[in-house]
């Protein structure tokens, strides 16, 4: 061991400053289980390939607009907190 004291990294955020967290979300779990139903389903039904491909699609985009929107709500400054 060393007896010099620890260096911290010069990226780190300042103390005090807010880390953003996503909200909660069921749609990853969601776009997840549709894509493993329309693999899956490759070898049962084309019905369901479509079907769960069409949930993906749908998962998808929901999700990527509620990331968009809760992006553009963060602050652009970080001195704005």
């Amino acid at each position: 061991m060393s007896s010099e004291p620890l260096q911290t990294q010069s990226g780190a955020p300042p103390v005090g400053e807010r880390v953003h967290m996503p909200a909660h979300s069921i749609l990853p779990l969601v776009n997840a289980a549709s894509l493993a139903v329309a693999i899956v389903s490759l070898t049962l039904s084309w019905w369901l390939v479509g079907l769960g491909g069409a949930i993906f699609l749908l998962s998808a985009i929901r999700w990527i607009l509620d990331v968009r929107r809760d992006i553009a709500d963060l602050p652009l400054d970080h001195g704005q907190h």
